[in-house]
């Protein structure tokens, strides 16, 4: 837009030359932009000289400025029509759609202002500012340089360059072109040294890539005024929280809030206060968190910002239900919040309400074009729906000498977001090196997964078994039926019954053991830090055996990244009938253990797992004797995909397996995405 002094200082020059003029109080208006009193000034003046070209130009721009664009664009195109081919009254003309936001209609005009003055300075930098409207950036950086040809270092084109540069680096970063994004931002530097926006959009790129000492060195030059520091220190501590450092990031926060606290200014208070109540939910301080929004809300009442806090604390304390509220209420306020419109669709998601969060997304990327945050979002949803292959290779040796070697094949194919289907095939062969018994087992099975509610979903597979020994075989069905809900907030219960035949080792599969078990699965969180871990099963057995299972877990989360789980495990076994020649039955088993589970990032691409756990454990009446597990495991995404598994792990826990023997596993999982996106993917695409 033309700069309002540029414009009234030409029309100053060109109709009354040097001397006062009865125009000038109407004119300082204008430049100060009083734009009301400003039309009010000159409706007054034209009432004694209606055909001041100079007046009626002056009062087009007072009309259009003051928030009727479109009225002035009508008392424009009237002059057009007295005075035609008039350049002023042209250039206010074109400039007019520019207060109405309408940049295509200016487009035009302005081409062909700048084709008969092609040397007019006003005329090149409004074309070049259409184009920067239209997001046509590399244009409109081309023609602001000759604008500044025209007129050398003229300051109303360095700043509209600057917001070019700004308004194209913001496009390079949401296209994920960091590189050239960020030469665009150091740029600005060369005509406003440490410029404040610049420095701010730099800082967040950084943060975007997660360049955090970069970013908290660019929040450090920010900090030249006591304002400027508390926002210095507020980019400081959402760096420390990128850089998974949330103590530090709540350290810097409270001195943040602080020197807020002692500083009179509105808006920086909001948002340190918005920083460090962020902090805490961060740091999982939870009722410290809850007890300052409840003191916030008495003091600014319907802030987004406020919202969006309490929307947060509902994702993190497992209450999604209430976070999709507060978006709802910050999107009522504003339809075009990137906060309320992602936010809305993580929340939808963690309620387990896939289709809306979905729809939510979207509309996100019609308010936000390309914007990566909200791609990589539909991308996870797409990954949960898309049909795969998964491949589990496994051999398993023990100190009995047995040995066995196993692959299950499972095809998944979900056909909406309620209801999946699946199709696997599972096959192991295993021998006795000393007797030579050897033995195999086919399984074909089909099944489906249908949630019927969100947080509630049914899961049954059939199938039939076939095992082979010597010269012999037999075929028995196979049933898996699952009922997964959460009661509930951090609970989940799973309810179960599995038929299978037992399949451990040759003489086992000889027996023709079938086994039918009933239990249950329940798990208990908690918001601080601790949990509760119970399986429960009792066995009916084709031997007339009966089993009783119950493993419960204390476990506490000692840090989140890497993840560090510690616990205490207990697990009681028993059989009515006792046949320990033939596997481990005993009438009563206990043990006991201490476990520890670890879980990282290697890289970006490839994750690893270590858990071990040791304890004592008592057969019947006999001695305790030490049991000892681990497993480990690296996974690695070799696309987006693809992805492998290789694990090893040993346990020599009496009741790991059937026939009580340690033993020893190394298994190989591959998961292949069969398709680019869900096969309903275009149905709810919009």
């Amino acid at each position: 837009m033309l700069k309002l002094n540029t414009l009234c200082l030409f029309l100053l020059l060109s109709f009354y030359g040097m001397a006062q003029s009865p125009l000038q109080p109407g004119f300082t208006l204008l430049e100060k932009g009083d734009f009301e009193q400003a039309e009010t000034f000159f409706e007054g003046y034209l009432t004694d000289d209606p055909k001041n070209k100079t007046a009626l130009i002056c009062y087009g721009r007072a009309v259009g400025l003051s928030g009727e664009p479109e009225k002035a664009t009508g008392m424009f195109s009237s002059l057009l029509e007295e005075y035609p081919g008039d350049f002023e009254i042209q250039i206010n003309y074109n400039e007019s759609f520019l207060w109405d936001k309408k940049f295509k209609e200016a487009e035009p005009l302005y081409a062909q202002l700048v084709k008969e003055y092609p040397e007019n300075f006003g005329a090149v930098l409004g074309y070049a500012n259409t184009l920067s409207n239209l997001k046509k950036y590399e244009k409109a950086l081309e023609w602001v340089e000759r604008a500044l040809i025209i007129q050398p270092g003229n300051l109303s084109a360095k700043t509209s360059r600057k917001y070019m540069r700004l308004g194209y680096a913001n496009a390079y970063v949401n296209a994920q072109n960091y590189k050239k994004g960020e030469t665009l931002l150091k740029e600005i530097f060369i005509d406003f040294p440490e410029d404040r926006d610049a420095l701010l959009n730099l800082a967040n790129l950084y943060l975007i890539t997660k360049e955090v000492d970069d970013a908290k060195a660019i929040y450090k030059r920010l900090a030249t005024s006591e304002k400027d520091s508390i926002t210095s220190l507020n980019g400081i501590a959402l760096a420390e929280h990128i850089g998974e450092n949330d103590k530090q990031a709540l350290v810097v926060a409270t001195t943040a809030k602080e020197k807020a606290d002692a500083f009179d200014d509105a808006t920086i208070k909001e948002q340190t206060y918005d920083r460090y109540v962020q902090a805490l939910i961060w740091n999982r301080k939870y009722i410290k968190a809850k007890t300052e929004i409840a003191e916030l809300d008495t003091k600014y009442t319907n802030r987004n910002w406020l919202y969006a806090l309490k929307a947060m604390l509902g994702l993190y304390t497992g209450s999604p239900k209430k976070s999709v509220a507060n978006y709802d209420a910050i999107l009522k306020n504003d339809s075009a919040s990137f906060d309320g419109n992602l936010g809305k669709a993580n929340a939808l998601f963690a309620a387990d309400r896939i289709v809306p969060a979905y729809n939510a997304a979207f509309g996100t990327l019609k308010v936000f074009k390309d914007q990566k945050d909200a791609i990589g979002f539909i991308d996870k949803l797409n990954i949960s729906f898309t049909p795969t292959i998964d491949e589990h290779l496994a051999y398993t040796f023990d100190n009995g000498n047995n040995v066995a070697f196993s692959t299950n094949t499972t095809a998944t194919v979900p056909l909406s977001t309620k209801f999946s289907t699946n199709l696997a095939y599972y096959y192991r062969t295993t021998e006795n090196t000393v007797t030579d018994n050897k033995a195999s087992s086919h399984v074909l099975s089909a099944g489906f997964d249908y949630k019927f509610l969100p947080k509630t979903t049914f899961k049954a597979v059939v199938g039939l078994n076939k095992s082979s020994f010597g010269t012999e075989s037999y075929t028995q069905p196979v049933i898996d039926t699952k009922l997964l809900l959460q009661p509930f907030k951090l609970q989940n219960l799973e309810l179960g019954y599995k038929r299978e035949i037992q399949s451990f080792n040759a003489d086992l599969i000889e027996r023709e053991i079938i086994m039918n078990h009933f239990g249950f699965n329940y798990n208990l969180g908690t918001n601080f830090n601790l949990g509760w871990y119970t399986q429960a099963i009792h066995t009916t057995q084709s031997d007339n055996n009966t089993r009783n299972l119950l493993f419960t877990s204390l476990y506490y989360n000692l840090m989140r990244k890497p993840a560090l789980k510690v616990g205490l495990n207990y697990q009681y076994l028993s059989f009515a009938e006792q046949v320990p020649t033939i596997y481990f039955s005993p009438e009563k088993y206990q043990a006991v253990e201490i476990f520890a589970d670890l879980r990282g990032d290697i890289s970006k691409n490839t994750q690893y797992m270590m858990s071990a756990a040791t304890g004592l454990q008592q057969v019947e009446d006999d001695p305790n004797t030490v049991i000892f597990r681990a497993e480990t495991g690296i996974t690695h995404k070799f696309s987006k995909r693809f992805s492998g598994n290789l694990y090893g792990k040993y346990s020599n826990i009496a009741s790991a397996t059937a026939a009580g023997f340690e033993y020893t596993e190394i298994g190989l999982k591959l998961k292949w995405l069969i398709t680019k996106k869900p096969l309903f993917y275009n149905k709810i695409a919009k």
